[in-house]
């Protein structure tokens, strides 16, 4: 479903990650894990198609890409419900329940955005994921404003996707109950560190 062959990426101009290789199948969930500043969201907007890579290869269908980011991406004046078929429609989709029941959000479907918590925004934000009909989400930190209950909702919204042979890269320090999933630590593939001493190190 995608493959990345010797990727570097850059933050406002400047190298933060290089040398970077992996793959993902369908039904395969990966966690980035790095501290803040590692490249988690650089390497995701890149693999988005949101910024260009300095160099190597992304191999991926770009209509199977959905990211997901710390906005929300909400508009504030229409409800819960007009937010999903909003971006149901933007995707060629229609079907907004299952995104609605997968958060919780049946109830809330009639009121605003505006009116909504932060984790009920949240909520709605990763439900958006679910109409949007793409097969790959890429997820930065989606579980900030949380509460325990709603990563427990998102963990199940997860594992359905790939159940139905989607995949997904999620950067986040929180466990998501998900043990088969691939943890990808960026910290060997900082721009300017030399792998291969590292790499000799472990050794020694």
């Amino acid at each position: 479903m995608l493959r990345v062959v010797d990727l570097a990426v850059a933050r406002g101009g400047v190298p933060v990650l290089e040398g970077l290789g992996f793959a993902l199948a369908a039904g395969r969930v990966m966690v980035l894990r790095g501290p803040n500043g590692a490249g988690k969201t650089t390497l995701l907007r890149t693999l988005a198609g949101l910024q260009p890579a300095l160099s190597g290869r992304i191999e991926a269908d770009p209509d199977i890409l959905t990211y997901s980011g710390h906005a929300d991406g909400l508009k504030a004046t229409l409800t819960v419900a007009e937010n999903l078929a909003f971006w149901a429609a933007v995707h060629g989709q229609s079907q907004i329940a299952a995104a609605l029941d997968a958060m919780n959000l049946t109830g809330l479907q009639d009121r605003r955005a505006a009116d909504l918590s932060a984790g009920q925004k949240r909520r709605l934000g990763l439900a958006r994921l679910r109409v949007t009909g793409r097969s790959l989400w890429l997820m930065d930190e989606p579980t900030v404003s949380l509460d325990a209950a709603s990563v427990g909702l998102f963990g199940a919204m997860l594992r359905g996707h790939l159940a139905q042979g989607g995949a997904a890269i999620v950067a986040t320090h929180i466990d998501l109950g998900l043990p088969e999933a691939e943890v990808l630590d960026l910290g060997p593939f900082k721009a300017g560190q030399s792998r291969q001493g590292a790499f000799d190190e472990a050794f020694l």
